[in-house]
């Protein structure tokens, strides 16, 4: 979603104390994004900049709720529906102790095997869509990008997504947090929690892991980071067929998701390049850049 301007620091402090009932200037403003987070004593405010971030806030309330019932550690929401107020998404959350370390990769594998091991939620969740964004972000990248390198990649998109019915998970399908990395993972004295749960599904279970296996291969992630990883879990997801398949996925989204801050943006530009010559010459070794 395009980010809308309009969505400055002293919107979302109106928007704050209106939904509060008292002056918003004294709030603690933590991040200004998609949502705008502020922390007010011991509860956090989330503000969404757009009235169609609504339907995200209340999945990310079902799956809050759901965990805690189900005694799995994650953020939790101190209010279990969302207000709309003046168009905006309002939702509340307990504030988290500060970190007493940064989450490492057995912090998520750990996590990731008590979400493996729930059933079905009583809400629907949707399917883990990886390239639904892909033709979106290179609609917005525009001329910036060469029309070669948009048309491999929405054919790579096509041969993916041809490819994904015929994939035989090792294990058993169901809830996914979906975005299985240890930045979304707070380590309290209590011990690891889950956040961002926005993008919680039901689907292979080897999306999860698949996402540390790239970490692992383009962005550097140590050795000794991933075995941890792996012996936490208790499985190496590299070992399974289908592998290749999820990871080209996530790598396709990835390197479109670059795209669309190409324009004015020559460092994005430059990473563009670098991944999709890599994903061409079929070189998992090529090290990606975060962005």
């Amino acid at each position: 979603m395009a980010s809308s301007p309009t969505f400055t620091e002293d919107l979302a402090r109106q928007v704050l104390a209106a939904a509060t009932g008292s002056p918003g200037g004294g709030a603690q403003l933590l991040s200004l994004g998609e949502n705008a987070v502020f922390a007010l004593d011991e509860t956090v405010v989330r503000i969404g900049r757009t009235p169609e971030l609504l339907a995200r806030a209340e999945h990310e309330l079902r799956v809050a709720t759901w965990l805690e019932e189900e005694g799995v550690p994650a953020v939790r929401a101190v209010e279990p529906e969302a207000r709309l107020v003046a168009d905006h998404p309002v939702t509340y959350w307990r504030r988290l102790p500060a970190a007493v370390r940064p989450a490492g990769a057995a912090d998520l594998a750990g996590l990731l095997r008590l979400v493996h091991a729930l059933p079905e939620p009583p809400f629907t969740l949707p399917p883990r869509e990886l390239l639904g964004g892909i033709e979106r972000w290179l609609r917005l990248a525009g001329d910036a990008v060469p029309r070669e390198d948009a048309a491999f990649l929405r054919a790579r998109r096509d041969d993916i997504i041809a490819s994904l019915p015929g994939l035989v998970p090792h294990l058993p399908p169901g809830p996914v947090h979906g975005d299985a990395l240890p930045r979304n993972v707070h380590v309290t004295a209590e011990g690891p929690l889950l956040v961002d749960l926005e993008t919680f599904s039901s689907d292979l279970r080897e999306h999860d892991l698949v996402v540390m296996a790239l970490s692992h291969d383009r962005y550097g992630l140590p050795e000794a980071e991933y075995e941890a990883f792996c012996t936490t879990y208790g499985w190496d997801v590299r070992e399974w067929e289908g592998c290749a398949v999820l990871r080209g996925a996530r790598e396709t989204a990835s390197c479109a998701w670059v795209s669309q801050h190409a324009p004015g943006n020559p460092a994005a530009l430059a990473e563009f390049r670098r991944r999709v010559a890599s994903l061409r010459q079929a070189d998992p070794t090529v090290r990606w850049h975060p962005f």
